[in-house]
């Protein structure tokens, strides 16, 4: 009997791991944000009743019809109606149910003109900061067209913005990811890929390389910082103060293989204007940027 009751508790084991914590994914602060969370609940929901009950019928069934049970047996059955309604018609109306689902939901929050902001940037197109991002290894290099302003490491966007980001890559694949403003999106070399996502809220948050790399990705980390309007062009004044211009000569410097721990931010001003257009052009090309063997093995050393 005292058998029963522990095993009665196990399943809380399963909730030692749960906590508010610094669980970025759980907590959301924008349209985008909160539209994949719901989906990602409602996802595990809908597997886990079909997944629970199929776990306890083998149970149940195993046990009913062991050996020792004596379990009665019809070598004629062959057919049940309700049993074949059953397995089939369930998926059928779950796997339906689902794909409706998930087709409104990726109208909503596509990464190129998602739904969820076309009422906003339509009753305020000036709400909108294009932004291009550059993914070299293994650091990212934001550059701000219109602002005439580059940085690294440092994504910086006004509150109450539609941010529009173009991304590409030098030469290695990766994924961009800001778990509580972003969708992960993939980043490649000679592409040009979109993502987009709105910043009602002040803060700071945390965005990353969500696709392995190479030996400096685990450092491949940025501070997204949403301010206030104020802020924000006050940070822009600071950057384009900078005597540090982002000519294309200098950005195949930063592009060299390095690693920036701690996130180390460096700030650019009159950034080319057609640097994103080079890049692309220069990883068609076949332009790389390699990786010396010196420098793999120094990695853990630098950190130190």
């Amino acid at each position: 009997m005292r058998l029963k009751s522990y095993l009665a508790l196990l399943p809380l084991l399963a909730l030692g791991a749960c906590s508010s914590g610094n669980y970025q994914l759980f907590h959301p602060i924008n349209a985008i944000a909160t539209q994949e969370w719901h989906a990602t609940i409602i996802d595990t929901v809908v597997m886990l009743v079909i997944i629970l009950p199929v776990l306890l019928a083998i149970a149940i069934f195993g046990w009913r019809y062991r050996k020792s049970a004596n379990a009665a047996y019809d070598p004629e059955w062959s057919h049940n109606t309700a049993l074949e309604l059953l397995v089939w018609g369930v998926p059928f109306v779950v796997v339906a149910g689902l794909g409706i689902y998930s087709v409104k939901t990726i109208y909503a929050i596509e990464p190129y003109k998602p739904g969820l902001l076309q009422k906003q940037v339509s009753a305020d197109p000036q709400s909108v900061l294009n932004v291009d991002v550059i993914n070299t290894d293994w650091q990212w290099v934001f550059v701000y067209p219109k602002q005439h302003v580059a940085t690294i490491d440092e994504l910086e966007v006004p509150k109450g913005s539609v941010v529009r980001l173009r991304l590409t890559s030098t030469c290695v694949s990766n994924d961009i990811y800001i778990p509580q403003l972003a969708p992960m999106i993939a980043v490649m070399p000679g592409m040009r890929t979109r993502d987009t996502f709105d910043a009602p809220v002040v803060g700071e948050y945390t965005g990353f390389g969500a696709d392995f790399s190479g030996a400096g990705f685990s450092w491949m980390q940025f501070a997204t910082h949403v301010v206030s309007q104020a802020d924000f062009n006050a940070w822009v004044q600071k950057a384009a103060s900078s005597p540090n211009q982002l000519s294309y000569a200098v950005f195949q410097k930063v592009a060299q293989p390095q690693v920036n721990v701690g996130a180390k931010v460096s700030y650019f001003s009159n950034p080319d204007p057609h640097l994103f257009d080079k890049v692309v052009a220069a990883a068609r090309a076949g332009v790389v940027y390699p990786v010396s063997a010196k420098l793999t093995k120094s990695i853990g050393s630098n950190e130190k």
